[in-house]
């Protein structure tokens, strides 16, 4: 008799962006002829910059020819495209990481579930809540989040609420875990820590022999100069944080998949004797295992993004998504409603009107407006009565949207 893995089970039935799917073919089902504008989940529209098609080109051609074939590559990445994540994104910061600490992968995504598979199952998680789903069913799966309370949390997770009450700040945890999630800019209230509110969380986790997996899928984004665009600016960082970073909202490669993962040497878990074990070598035999690496044409992509031209161009694409980002932020606070985020990161968290649930604003927006954005409280219990926007649309429909959202038949 075949057993499943009872973890899978205890899910909820649906992720939250395919239930936003459902509900969105059934409007559009029952309303043929609106014309929806979808700033729901956070995909680009914007195409992939010149540089990167050019490079992509020529590594077409180069799978052509016998003599300039690539077959399996290292499942850590190509050193062209590790050596550029170094100087580029990390020695001109002032930050020292060598390629061989440097994990090319298909996505940040894909990195942040699966780190989990070096680490114990007995493990005690803290998230900051709302968080990236993403997060919390990898460990539901693994088997580290326990039982689903009456609450709406996990009985093994410890909630650090992120709400208008601490300004989007979480507040250390007393009962100490031995995992912390971190995303900043945040992924969904768009809102940051300073450079010293980060190093609270740096030097808890060295004081307390915690691992913090600081997704910073975002930094491109970064607009303010006090905000972090890496946890390694921080003293102490590569003892206590691997880093997750994306091409996928950077430079557009949400259909190409390509991330990677910073898993510095010195950094260690620990075994049940209470030895020290480098988290580097158990990632790298992890990949080695079970990934063959990101494509040659891809990674060529990403290559390019790091040529002057392509840098360029990337900036132009960022700044083009966060006008549409103060756009949305702009508008939703000309109706009345308060709006958090769009400065430093391409979302715009909105606190639902009172006396309207996340879900009951979701509904208004598609009825009303024909606009489709995303239920705060799919993000955890506390994003209950806040709405994700993206800016991620077109300029055109970003303007639309607000103007839609101008006629919406409430009083704010």
């Amino acid at each position: 008799m075949i057993k499943v893995n009872e973890n899978f089970s205890k899910l909820q039935e649906s992720y939250l962006f395919s239930e936003i799917a459902k509900k969105v073919k059934q409007y559009e089902t029952e309303h043929p002829d609106a014309n929806v504008i979808r700033m729901g989940i956070g995909d680009v529209t914007r195409p992939i910059c010149e540089a990167s098609i050019k490079a992509m080109h020529s590594a077409v051609d180069d799978m052509g020819d016998s003599a300039t074939f690539h077959g399996y590559g290292p499942e850590q990445g190509y050193r062209f495209l590790t050596e550029c994540i170094s100087r580029f994104d990390y020695a001109e910061r002032g930050i020292q990481i060598s390629s061989d600490e440097i994990f090319v992968s298909d996505g940040a995504k894909s990195d942040t579930g699966n780190i989990g598979d070096i680490l114990s199952i007995n493990n005690k998680v803290a998230v900051t809540d709302p968080v990236y789903p993403v997060y919390v069913d990898t460990n539901v799966m693994a088997g580290r989040a326990g039982e689903m309370t009456y609450e709406g949390k996990w009985s093994n997770i410890i909630y650090m609420p992120c709400t208008i009450e601490n300004n989007f700040i979480p507040e250390l945890p007393t009962s100490i875990p031995d995992v912390i999630y971190l995303c900043y800019p945040n992924n969904p209230t768009g809102t940051t820590l300073t450079k010293s509110q980060l190093k609270k969380w740096v030097d808890y986790a060295l004081a307390n022999k915690a691992l913090i997996l600081f997704d910073s899928a975002y930094e491109a984004y970064i607009q303010e100069d006090d905000v972090p665009h890496s946890i390694y600016e921080i003293e102490g960082a590569k003892k206590c944080a691997i880093e997750f970073r994306s091409f996928s909202k950077t430079a557009g490669f949400t259909g190409l998949r390509c991330g990677y993962t910073i898993v510095p040497k010195e950094l260690t878990g620990y075994n049940e004797n209470g030895e020290p074990v480098m988290l580097n070598k158990l990632w790298n035999r992890r990949q080695c295992t079970k990934f063959n690496g990101a494509s040659y044409i891809t990674q060529r992509a990403a290559e390019a993004t790091y040529t002057d031209m392509g840098r360029k161009q990337i900036k132009e694409t960022i700044s083009y998504y966060m006008r549409n980002a103060k756009i949305l932020r702009d508008g939703v606070e000309a109706i009345g409603l308060k709006a958090f985020g769009g400065i430093n990161a391409p979302y715009v968290w909105v606190k639902t009107p009172e006396g309207l649930n996340s879900w009951e604003f979701f509904n208004k927006l598609l009825n009303e407006c024909n606009i489709v954005g995303t239920p705060g409280v799919g993000f955890g219990p506390s994003g209950e009565g806040y709405f994700r926007l993206t800016a991620f649309g077109s300029y055109e429909n970003t303007c639309e949207a607000v103007e839609r959202m101008k006629k919406l038949n409430h009083k704010y």
